[in-house]
């Protein structure tokens, strides 16, 4: 299909150029993470840690998954980017994932965060405040994260707050829109080149740069089914972030998980075929195939 397929009713002239180029570098994303192989760091949840790194790998990058800070901090200066997610804490995290954060911050190194279950419990939600001060340069999310999220660092009033549920989203992508914006907004105030992204996961997906949103239909309900995926998506994104602009990184990752979630969920037979699957597809998308999906801008 041609660009204009996928543009919705009322797309002008000049937004759907701006589609276009946005898609070039989005193929170029996808094709430079095949062709250069970067290394995306992880301090990541440790029950999906596996799949975190089989997916960075499927994508065509490199893994590396540490829980010491200074092996974390000294790995971040070869690394092109780097990943933290706070699904599942142990104590010292508390005290290692802030300093982690600064120093990244300090050496200009990007960063994607997964702020699972936000707005559960004292040290998680310690930790995650402690971010405000070390924000990362995309965060990757559900719709209830993101609210809770932007909640805490006192971005929302507090009627908007979302109510925790776990790692699940008890809100809709829609009711994420205005505090992903204000996250992504908040993020490029702290960044070096003032670029950053939000990326909500949902049964419509969507990234927003803080000035633009991006709406991308697709993926796969079994998606739902298997641990990991958006833990994994959250690596992935780092993945992308090694080689591309933090609005590039997210759309890319984003648009990837969902034809690669397409592809096998057409002939998996329950989650266990549908993780192999999954992964086989990861490797085997096209940058053509990313780049062409349906975007729906506003």
């Amino acid at each position: 299909m041609s660009d204009d397929s996928h543009v919705h009713c009322g797309t002008s002239t000049h937004q759907a150029n701006d589609l276009a180029s946005l898609r070039e570098a989005i193929a170029q994303a996808v094709r430079d993470v095949k062709d250069k192989t970067p290394l995306a760091q992880s301090f990541t949840n440790f029950v999906t840690i596996n799949l975190v790194a089989n997916a960075q790998l499927a994508a065509g990058g490199t893994a590396a998954m540490s829980f010491l800070p200074d092996d974390v901090i000294e790995t971040a200066k070869i690394a092109g980017a780097n990943y933290i997610n706070v699904g599942t804490l142990l104590p010292f995290y508390k005290d290692a994932l802030p300093t982690i954060a600064q120093r990244l911050n300090y050496l200009g190194k990007p960063w994607v965060l997964d702020p699972v279950a936000a707005g559960i419990g004292k040290t998680r939600t310690v930790i995650l405040q402690s971010f405000k001060a070390a924000p990362p340069t995309v965060i990757r999310a559900n719709a209830s994260e993101v609210i809770a999220l932007a909640n805490m660092w006192g971005l929302l009033d507090a009627d908007n707050a979302s109510r925790p549920a776990g790692v699940e989203s008890v809100d809709e992508v829609d009711a994420a829109v205005e505090p992903a914006k204000l996250l992504a907004q908040f993020l490029a105030q702290s960044a070096p080149n003032h670029q950053a992204a939000v990326a909500v996961s949902g049964k419509v997906d969507l990234v927003t740069d803080g000035e633009h949103v991006y709406r991308l239909p697709g993926g796969s309900a079994l998606m739902a089914k298997i641990t990991g995926a958006g833990c994994s998506l959250g690596g992935v994104t780092a993945t992308y972030l090694a080689v591309a602009e933090p609005l590039i990184a997210a759309l890319a990752a984003s648009l990837l998980y969902d034809r690669a979630a397409e592809v096998a969920g057409a002939d998996a037979k329950g989650p266990g075929s549908f993780q192999v699957a999954f992964l086989d597809a990861l490797w085997n998308v096209t940058a053509e195939q990313v780049a062409g999906s349906e975007i729906l801008m506003q």
